[in-house]
């Protein structure tokens, strides 16, 4: 028998022990059983780095929920609340109105609407027929979706207006009234809201390129961009531009402060990655294209491209060229600094910076570049302070405030029609700021005349701030009482002070026709003794006694023209004679006519009373005047016409008011007096530059110059003076007449209808005759200087003029000046010639209306 081996092992081998059997196991430790972990610091440690993560979870919880109800309270309703929109008047369109096809045209286009199939119309459309002009407006309009209308012309005026829908003839019909200003806020911002269309390829690269170049691939912050800022930051120690996204910028301008914080930074970037889950990218770039601040309009903010494309280069977002795109993307950085009215060279600089990043993206080509960069900054004319009404916008925003919460004026998208013409505004801006200017240069010569100069050197005419004069203009509808142009200071932007509803100031002769109504008041109110315009009084030195004192007025250059009828009075402005005509109407009746005119202040009725000497603000005098323009109606001014809800529905309404105060036919003889006050008279240089329609109106020279005057169709009032009252010592016939004539002038050229009919007398009641104007008795051939003189029916005079009047009358104006002088009137009757009344003694004291005259 043999020996038993095994098959696994060679000869002579031992099987392998059970250790060696197994594989070899090294034991191996778990990082939460590494000794640091296991002493009792590092669980202290552990314990307090969980706590300050809850805490911080539960902060950045809390605050998530927290800017999320505040951006989904703003986007989920009207993104800018303060859309309140304030429009100007409609153009009212009636037949027999003097106006041509191509004006009415023009009007549509700047209100919004466009000729069929021709442009791109947002509010209506419009087309010609063989018939007439076809006016169209969309639902949008404020007039809505009814009132399609044909307008039939003649060679010269309207003939008719057609309703397209019924047929029918119209009396008349309004045109859509154009919006002045978007808002109705406390930062008096200006907006034209834009949709992502209307926003040009062009522009969007522009902004990108300058402002977030990865803006369609981050989540609300750019990471790179914030990386390569804190680079820059830490090894040059320069801060880097454009590190916040737009997503950011629009966060900060809509819910944070500008303030500089890691605080305010930190919510910034929050925010901005919450809005990314909220908004699309479009959604998010048309926000802040509505939004962005890019400068200052006159007296308002200008916000947003759409409201800057027509602000820089009047015309619509959608048509910007590549240089106009660069220009507005590059003045988002610091819109004043790189104003291309104040400073166009760094204006171009930085278009031209935009245009290389345009270029570094990719967005245009080189030759593109080359040529936007050498193209001129074609910025339009620099827009008017007062062409957008700033003083006429607080009128109307502080009459909302004082009717109407503000929380509804800033959300609920209210629609206020005033009556504002916005073309006439544009004048009479521009004439007060002309007038207000030659004023200035005229009071500077005198000033120069009083220097020193050496020979040869002509003396500065730079007027200091102090010495510029101050004026105002109030232009209205004397038939309704609409406001259609106001202007209450030469520069809102230096000085917010409406002067035509706060400065109370002397009114001077300005109120004389109040005296004069009153006196020709006397033929219908049953006096024995009527006054009429051709009644004599002696306009010579006097002394006027009242409660134990004494006034001696004096005239305009201390000249004096003895017996004079009303009419020269008021048409030379004679002092002296027009408080003896008022004591003769009665200083009471006076006070009361006023009064019913509109002015509440308080008046006293004092000699003084006659030559304006208490204080009236422009706005009452614009007020009262329309009893004179208006056939003895008193209209009071008004300036919003209605005012609408987001819904369309009608909150209010004017209602037009109406008080008799004076007879037509004494209202028509006041008006025929003040037309020759502007024929021959103080008024005369209005003639002289050229206005050449029927005009009525009354210079005033007080510490002030005034001027009121007006057309059958518009109303206007101008003051000029200093706003610290100073004496502006240049009468009102070369401060406010030239302003006013120049205002009146290209109104009635624009309009022609404002001035297109002469000042007729009522239907009866009113009779005219030829007189002499020396004495104020029937013409014959005796006479030297006849007119045509109106009186109340009955009351014209029966004497005929003689050689023996002429000379009495010429002895008593060559009488010496102290015969003359008398505390009572003296009146010389249209029948006979009354004697002088016995000398006075003239009392030299000067008493306290003295003083206030």
């Amino acid at each position: 028998m043999g020996t038993k081996t095994s098959e696994h092992t060679g000869k002579g081998s031992r099987p392998p022990s059970r250790a060696a059997r197994r594989p070899s196991q090294k034991r191996k430790n778990h990082w939460w059983q590494w000794p640091w972990f296991t002493s009792v610091w590092s669980k202290v440690l552990l314990a307090l780095v969980i706590f300050a993560t809850s805490i911080c979870a539960i902060i950045l919880i809390d605050a998530y929920y927290k800017f999320s109800r505040l951006i989904d309270r703003k986007i989920s309703g009207e993104v800018f609340q303060n859309t309140s929109q304030v429009y100007a008047a409609p153009l009212m369109l009636y037949p027999t109105q003097p106006i041509r096809p191509s004006a009415i045209t023009t009007y549509l286009k700047k209100v919004g609407y466009a000729e069929v199939d021709k442009g791109l119309a947002r509010l209506g459309e419009f087309s010609f027929s063989r018939e007439g002009l076809e006016i169209r407006p969309y639902r949008e309009s404020y007039l809505g979706s009814d009132g399609a209308i044909r307008v039939e012309f003649t060679s010269t005026a309207i003939k008719n207006i057609v309703s397209l829908e019924s047929g029918k003839p119209l009396p008349s019909y309004e045109l859509q009234p154009r919006v002045i200003t978007n808002l109705f806020d406390k930062s008096r911002e200006k907006r034209r809201l834009i949709n992502y269309e209307d926003i040009p390829k062009v522009l969007r690269d522009a902004v990108l390129a300058i402002e977030d170049r990865r803006f369609f691939e981050h989540r609300g912050f750019d990471p790179i961009g914030l990386a390569r800022a804190g680079i820059v930051a830490l090894f040059k120690g320069q801060r880097v531009q454009a590190t916040s996204t737009v997503t950011q910028q629009l966060v900060r301008n809509f819910w944070l402060t500008p303030e500089r914080t890691i605080r305010r930074k930190l919510a910034e970037l929050y925010m901005a990655v919450i809005l990314e889950n909220r908004l699309n990218k479009q959604q998010i770039l048309t926000l802040y294209a509505n939004d962005v601040y890019l400068g200052q309009r006159g007296s308002f903010s200008v916000n947003g491209f759409g409201e800057a494309a027509q602000s820089y280069f009047g015309k619509d977002s959608k048509n910007l060229t590549l240089p106009e795109a660069a220009f507005l993307a590059g003045i988002i950085q610091s819109p004043n600094r790189y104003n291309p009215y104040k400073h166009r060279d760094r204006a171009i600089s930085r278009r031209n910076v935009v245009l290389q990043a345009m270029l570094e993206t990719g967005s245009i080509s080189k030759e593109q570049y080359t040529q936007a960069a050498k193209s001129p900054l074609n910025v339009a004319p620099q827009a008017i302070d007062s062409s957008d009404a700033p003083y006429f916008v607080d009128l109307v925003k502080d009459r909302m405030i004082e009717k109407y919460p503000e929380k509804d004026l800033l959300s609920q998208h209210y629609a206020i029609c005033t009556t504002v013409d916005m073309e006439l505004q544009k004048l009479a801006y521009q004439a007060v700021k002309e007038g207000a200017q030659a004023v200035d240069e005229i009071l500077a010569k005198r000033r120069q005349r009083r220097l020193k100069v050496k020979k040869g050197e002509p003396p500065p005419l730079e007027v200091d701030p102090k010495d510029r004069v101050q004026a105002c203009l109030i232009a209205l509808d004397p038939h309704s009482g609409e406001i259609r142009a106001f202007v209450g200071g030469r520069d809102y932007g230096s000085s917010q002070l409406n002067r035509i509803t706060t400065a109370k100031r002397q009114p001077g002769s300005i109120f004389k026709p109040f005296v004069y109504a009153s006196a020709l008041n006397t033929a219908v109110d049953g006096s024995p003794t009527p006054l009429t315009s051709s009644t004599v009084v002696d306009d010579s030195p006097t002394v006027f006694e009242f409660d134990d004192q004494t006034y001696e007025p004096n005239n305009y250059g201390e000249k004096f023209f003895g017996p004079v009828t009303l009419r020269r009075a008021l048409t030379k402005s004679l002092n002296v004679a027009t408080i003896k005509i008022a004591q003769m109407a009665g200083l009471d009746r006076i006070v009361s006519l006023a009064r019913q005119a509109g002015i509440n202040e308080k008046l006293i009725a004092t000699p003084a009373l006659a030559l304006g000497a208490y204080e009236v603000t422009p706005l009452e005098i614009a007020g009262a005047y329309t009893i004179f323009a208006n056939n003895g109606k008193y209209v009071p001014p008004v300036f919003i016409r209605s005012v609408r809800d987001s819904k369309g529905s009608v909150l209010e309404t004017a209602e037009k008011r109406e008080t008799e105060v004076l007879d037509p036919r004494v209202a028509y003889l006041v008006t025929n007096l003040m037309e020759g006050v502007i024929n021959r008279g103080t008024a005369a240089r209005a003639r002289g530059m050229g206005l050449t329609v029927p005009a009525a109106g009354k210079t005033g020279t007080s510490h002030d110059g005034w001027f009121a005057g007006y057309t059958s169709g518009l109303l206007c009032v101008v003051w000029v003076g200093f706003d610290d009252n100073r004496e502006l010592n240049l009468e009102g016939a070369n401060s406010a007449l030239p302003i006013w004539t120049e205002f009146m002038k290209q109104a009635v050229a624009l309009y022609p209808w404002l001035a297109s009919e002469p000042f007729l007398p009522p239907e009866e009641g009113i009779t005219s005759v030829m007189i002499d104007e020396d004495t104020g008795l029937l013409a014959s051939n005796d006479c030297q200087n006849v007119i045509t003189e109106n009186y109340v029916t009955g009351t014209e005079p029966k004497q005929v003029c003689s050689n023996a009047a002429h000379n009495w009358l010429f002895h008593l104006r060559a009488a010496p000046a102290e015969l003359t002088s008398s505390s009572d009137p003296t009146l010389l009757r249209d029948e006979k010639p009354a004697p002088l009344a016995p000398p006075k003694k003239t009392n030299p004291i000067k008493g306290f209306f003295s003083k206030i005259f």
